[in-house]
């Protein structure tokens, strides 16, 4: 791989259906039987808190690869303030591209530019061997909490980076999700039918 290997841009309205179908490989039977990503990525293209100017895909030989995109949202402070952040994802490359360098390359590039645009801090759910590499750490050492978790639950999934050192100096509170992410469960099943049949499978280390 080197630098004329790929190109990242921003998703185009005629990228959409594609986009779509890369998510729906990335993630079938990746966290549960089938996958929902596909469907919220859809729904979030519509959402007030999109943000357009962060909704990248990743081209290698004229064909998409890789896609990321965020979210605004906030910290609800524990003094009552509240706090714009970013969220992200989904994220994702082609199945047969991972752990090949790509991931990596979308994911810092993506950072970047949020940072450019003046953003302070971006918060995800994920794994911290993967994006600790581009400067991730527990959001728990921000002081930041995961929407209601209960105190003794595990949120090592829960990861943050500053984009601006120090914006989240002296922030003690709670992140909330984007609405958007939560979706239904039918509405999921009746939009998957757009697309070929696979099969859901029940397979070890599925979250659900």
């Amino acid at each position: 791989m080197n630098n004329n290997d790929y190109i990242i841009r921003l998703e185009n309205k005629k990228n959409h259906k594609e986009v779509e179908t890369l998510v729906r490989e990335s993630f079938w039977n990746a966290y549960r039987p089938g996958c929902i990503e596909h469907y919220v990525i859809h729904v979030l293209r519509n959402d007030p808190a999109f943000v357009k100017e962060l909704d990248f895909v990743m081209e290698k030989n004229g064909r998409l690869i890789g896609q990321n995109m965020f979210m605004k949202t906030i910290i609800k402070t524990d003094s009552g303030k509240n706090v714009n952040v970013l969220t992200m994802g989904p994220i994702c490359i082609v199945p047969e591209l991972q752990r090949k360098g790509y991931g990596k390359i979308l994911l810092d590039y993506s950072l970047e530019k949020a940072a450019k645009l003046g953003f302070g801090a971006v918060f995800l759910e994920g794994n911290i061997s993967f994006y600790g590499k581009s400067g991730f750490s527990y959001s728990s050492n921000f002081g930041i909490k995961y929407n209601n978790l209960p105190e003794d639950a595990d949120s090592s999934f829960f990861l943050c980076k500053e984009l601006i050192v120090g914006y989240l100096d002296n922030v003690i509170g709670m992140y909330l999700t984007p609405q958007g992410y939560y979706v239904n469960s039918s509405d999921v099943e009746e939009f998957d039918r757009r697309f070929p049949y696979k099969e859901k499978l029940k397979l070890p280390g599925q979250l659900c």
